[in-house]
């Protein structure tokens, strides 16, 4: 029973000990303007949709003065696909 008890206390102090050595031992400073845009317009989407200033990607369906356009393919293109806005019928 006591080597059992020795043993559980090993095993405890083994993973406190593990905890330390893996934690976060090393702190990224990253400065602010990584995560904000200072004002400045999102570079244009290549593959995308533009509506006031949003980009939208394939697929996407949007209501304009009560018409549904949907983000698609420009299947006359012979380039790498652009996409454009196309009337959805009802």
């Amino acid at each position: 029973m006591r080597q059992l008890l020795l043993i559980a206390a090993a095993v405890i102090s083994f993973s406190a000990q593990a905890d330390r050595r893996y934690g976060p031992d090393v702190e990224v400073n990253v400065p602010p303007e990584a995560f904000h845009t200072g004002g400045q317009r999102a570079r244009p989407c290549a593959r995308c949709c533009l509506y006031q200033d949003q980009n939208y990607s394939e697929g996407a369906v949007i209501k304009v003065e009560g018409v549904l356009l949907q983000c698609q393919r420009d299947a006359q293109s012979l380039s790498t696909n652009p996409l454009l806005w196309r009337r959805v019928k009802p």
